[in-house]
Parts: C-alpha cells; structure tokens; sequence
C-alpha cells in the first residue's frame, strides 16, 4: 500500500472510528445476518474484542505486511469467508425473506470496504490531521489493491473520494440499505459490552466516539441519541486527542507493525504523520 494509506493505519486512534464503521455494516441486513449467524460476537464476553484483534491485525497485514504478508492475510480473511453463507429469515428492506448471503459476494465485501473508508478518513481527520483532497484520492485508489486478493471484479470498489461519497450516497438512499431488527441487537452489543456499565463517563464516551461519524438517518434508524449531550462529548475526546496525540513516543502511538515498516522502509517511512505533497 502507499504511503497514505500507511499513514492514516499507522495511528492506533483510529479505532475511535471502528464503531461508526461496524454499526453502518451491520445496517446492511445481510451483513448483519452473516454476523448474527456466524461470528463470535455474541458467544462470551471476550468474544467482539477478539473479532476487533483479528479484524485488525488483517488490516494491518494488508498495509505493513509487503506482498507475501497481504497474501497470506486475505487468504486466511477468505478461508473465513468461505464459511459465512445462509438466508435471511425475514424480509428487511429490499431484500426478502429466504434472500440468500455470502461473505465472498462482491457486493457485500464493496460495502464492507467503503464503509472502513469512510470511517477511518474521518476519525483520522478528527484527530490526527486534516488530509488533502490527494491524500484522500490516493488512499482510496490504494485501498482497492485489495480487489484481486479478495476476489472482487478489477474496477468495484471507489478508487477516489467522489467515488466513495456517490456509491455511499446510493446505497444509502436504496433498500438495500435498512436498519433491521438483527442490526439493532448487534449494535446493543457493541455499544454496551458486557462489563462496561461499571466504567461509568469511560462507557458513555466510548459511544459516543462508536457513533460520531454516523450519517444522521442510520443514527436515527437505530434509535442512538446524538444531541447536545453527546456532542459535546464528542467534542472533548476529540480535543483530547488532538492535543495529546503530538506528545505521544511512536511506541504508544503506532502500531507496532507501522513501527517495524518504518525502521525497514527508512526514508519512505520517515515520518508517519507527515502530509504528503
């Protein structure tokens, strides 16, 4: 991958966008279905940060690992995959009952992918740096390198910002996108885990950021509360952020896969944060 993309992976805050991205998967009701029947996600109590670790270490295979590495990563993404088929027991949207899914469909991996897109250049953008209409093109461009090693069409996914904002813009206007019932019971999962409600401010906030980057309707499909309240919140982890982050040594700020990419690209990796021009 390009240095861009390398540099907007590298931050370890960027999981601050990893809710707002889950939560718009889940709104596709195959997806959620998918998930519902066949993830860990609510077999224990350990069970979603064990989905996190695995959904990221992929992610940071395919950026920092070189050929060998984002090989071997998405082939282990399709042998899961290829396990995650089955129907929808009722219709949601546009989609009818006994509507059939699959993990390896084009179309459910291109919603996947553009919803990590769009999640991780805004958190990025909250907290780290704005980015330049550039920078935004090419991690677009770049992130669909992922096409052949996933088996998606040569040409699917939006290789440019306006790409990503059309496609965004259609499916969210289209039935296929609806917030169904599974999807509301996944994202109460996700946004109170089990153990959490003893964390007090640190849960609430943590919301909050899980939902920040939310369009308005999806928001509002799933019944979360976006008002004062919580943009203000919003508004001090992101303050927080943004002044904490330059303080921070490279060894709680990055993950140690950007690091070691760093130390073995040396001059193309000099710096991390730094825009490209």
């Amino acid at each position: 991958m390009s240095r861009v993309a390398e540099t907007i992976h590298a931050e370890r805050v960027l999981l601050l966008g990893w809710g707002s991205a889950i939560l718009l998967q889940f709104a596709h009701p195959l997806v959620a279905r998918g998930v519902a029947d066949h993830s860990g996600f609510r077999q224990s109590l350990t069970a979603p940060w064990r989905r996190l670790r695995r959904t990221l270490d992929a992610m940071l295979a395919l950026t920092f690992g070189g050929e060998a590495g984002a090989a071997r990563a998405a082939r282990a993404i399709n042998a899961v995959h290829d396990r995650v088929h089955g129907t929808l027991p009722g219709a949601a949207g546009g989609h009818p009952a006994g509507a059939t899914y699959s993990a390896r469909d084009p179309a459910l991996l291109t919603w996947v992918h553009a919803t990590c897109l769009h999640a991780f250049m805004a958190a990025f953008e909250r907290y780290v740096r704005p980015l330049t209409p550039a920078e935004r093109d090419a991690y677009c461009a770049d992130s669909a390198a992922v096409e052949p090693l996933l088996g998606i069409p040569r040409g699917r996914l939006p290789r440019s910002q306006a790409a990503l904002r059309e496609y965004l813009g259609a499916m969210l206007a289209s039935d296929q996108i609806v917030v169904s019932d599974t999807a509301r019971h996944l994202a109460r999962e996700l946004l109170h885990p089990p153990g959490f409600r003893w964390l007090g401010p640190v849960a609430w906030l943590y919301r909050v950021a899980a939902i920040a980057f939310l369009p308005s309707a999806i928001r509002q499909a799933y019944g979360l509360r976006w008002g004062a309240r919580e943009r203000a919140g919003e508004r001090v982890i992101a303050a927080i952020v943004r002044g904490a982050l330059p303080l921070l040594p490279s060894v709680v700020r990055h993950w140690p896969a950007a690091r070691t990419a760093r130390r073995a690209g040396g001059a193309r990796a000099e710096s991390l944060a730094k825009p490209v021009l």
